[in-house]
């Protein structure tokens, strides 16, 4: 079984190893900076001491003046260096063939220190493993006549090596477990913090199609997950006001194709009855296609909808005269219009890039809907004006107003404002919600006005696309 990929890990256990890592990288990094630091300051103190020393010989030497002094010599430099067993020392004065030496075992033959680089410091470890710096010098020395001293002195640093791996140790345990609480309060941080998180998988995982009423709470959520919360609750409502639709539009497909085919059985079933002449089969037919008719409309519209909703409708490609298409519009409808006492004017001129077919549909919807509405007597007016770079064409007519709690739903599919308005009506309640179809198909969009005095819609189209 392969090993899970990183992608598989969850991000509680990421944040988690992140904070440990961060934690980590830092802690020896100022572990490294404090290591030099301490180093840095033990080699001050070392070579401080060392030139202190190196001082007291030289002082020593300055004094020695005589064969005697320099008998003495040997006496004074063991006084000098009392207490200080880790120093090494060699004195030698090859013209007078006089040396002395303390501790000379340690001074590492393999790296000799030169008398003449004063000053130089030299690091090395003695057979024992113990480690030293050291100087060499070379000093005069004022005897009958002047001689040269060579000087070599070793300083013993195993306590400062000491208290550095000490110290390197306990740094690397801090390191450890400070590294092991970041990823264990980081792992805490994270759970709470992606809390939200997992009471927005929990509600995922409960939705149906029967709770999506179901809503997360804003208020305990963290700063950087209320959008988060905000976009998943609004995805809701989305879905919620869409499954209701969907249920509310089931019902009323059914409702709607129920009469027709209610009607079509009813008069087949009365045709069959009795026997009846040609004449009365021929009639019963005639009823049964418009019922057929009505049908085919409906079903027509629903996969105009349908194609609508999956953005299958035919892209505009063409640049269409609205003023040519309402005249003729009009023109269709004058004898419909005639017969109901009703007067149509047209006003206006503009372009757009469209499709005419669809576009002379919507306009026909319009139409037809404010026939059915406007009252005996009164005008409908129909205008194309430009504003901005957008064409607006507009369809206004007299009669009942809309209620405003209503205006919003006028262009839901099956939905009609009120009885009163579509009890003569034989539409299916499709029509608006094909011409908003249609609009926004175009790039445009459709707006409802409603008064006591006038029922206002208007398209906007853009001019060009």
């Amino acid at each position: 079984m392969s090993a899970p990929s990183f992608g598989a890990v969850s991000l509680t256990t990421r944040l988690a190893a992140l904070f440990a890592a961060t934690t980590s990288v830092l802690l020896i990094l100022v572990g490294i900076a404090v290591d030099r630091a301490v180093s840095a300051h033990f080699d001050d103190l070392d070579q401080h001491d060392l030139a202190a020393k190196l001082v007291a010989i030289e002082t020593l030497l300055a004094t020695t003046t005589s064969d005697d002094a320099l008998a003495a010599l040997p006496g004074r430099l063991d006084d000098a260096l009392a207490g200080h067993e880790s120093v090494a020392l060699r004195l030698s004065i090859p013209a007078r063939g006089w040396q002395h030496a303390v501790l000379e075992d340690r001074f590492d033959p393999q790296a000799p220190l030169s008398p003449g680089l004063r000053g130089a410091v030299t690091k090395w470890q003695d057979n024992h493993g113990t480690p030293f710096i050291g100087k060499a010098a070379t000093i005069p020395v004022n005897l009958s006549e002047t001689v040269a001293a060579e000087v070599m002195l070793g300083l013993d640093t195993s306590h400062h090596a000491h208290f550095l791996r000490t110290m390197r140790l306990q740094l690397g345990f801090g390191i450890s477990v400070a590294a092991l609480l970041a990823a264990m309060f980081g792992w805490l941080a994270a759970s709470k913090g992606l809390a939200p998180m997992r009471r927005v998988t929990a509600t995922a995982s409960r939705l149906s199609a029967e709770r999506l009423g179901e809503r997360l709470s804003e208020r305990d959520a963290p700063a950087e997950m209320r959008e988060l919360v905000e976009a998943f609750n609004g995805m809701l409502a989305r879905l919620e006001a869409s499954f209701r639709r969907l249920s509310e539009f089931s019902a009323d497909i059914a409702h709607e194709l129920r009469t027709p085919v209610s009607n079509l059985m009813t008069e087949t079933q009365v045709a069959l009855s009795r026997s009846r002449s040609a004449d009365e089969y021929r009639e019963v037919l005639h009823s049964n296609l418009e019922e057929f008719d009505r049908l085919a409309r409906m079903i027509a519209d629903m996969l105009f909808l349908a194609k609508a909703d999956n953005g299958l409708l035919p892209k505009p490609a063409e640049r269409i005269a609205l003023e040519a298409e309402a005249a003729a519009l009009l023109e269709f409808y004058e004898a419909l219009a005639d017969e109901k006492g009703i007067r149509m004017e047209f006003t206006g001129a503009g372009e757009v890039v469209g499709d005419r077919l669809m576009l002379r549909r919507a306009l026909s919807n319009l139409l037809s809907n404010a026939i059915r509405h406007t009252p005996q007597g009164e005008t409908i007016a129909v205008g194309v004006h430009r504003e901005g770079d957008q064409i607006l064409l507009t369809v206004s007519n007299p009669g009942e107003p809309i209620p405003p709690d209503q205006v919003a739903q006028v262009f839901e599919r099956f939905h009609r404002a009120d009885l009163s308005r579509s009890r003569h009506s034989d539409g299916s309640g499709l029509g608006l919600s094909i011409t908003r179809s249609i609009v926004e198909a175009h790039g445009g969009r459709i707006e409802l006005e409603s008064n006591a005095t006038r029922t206002i819609f208007t398209i906007a189209l853009p001019e060009d696309r």
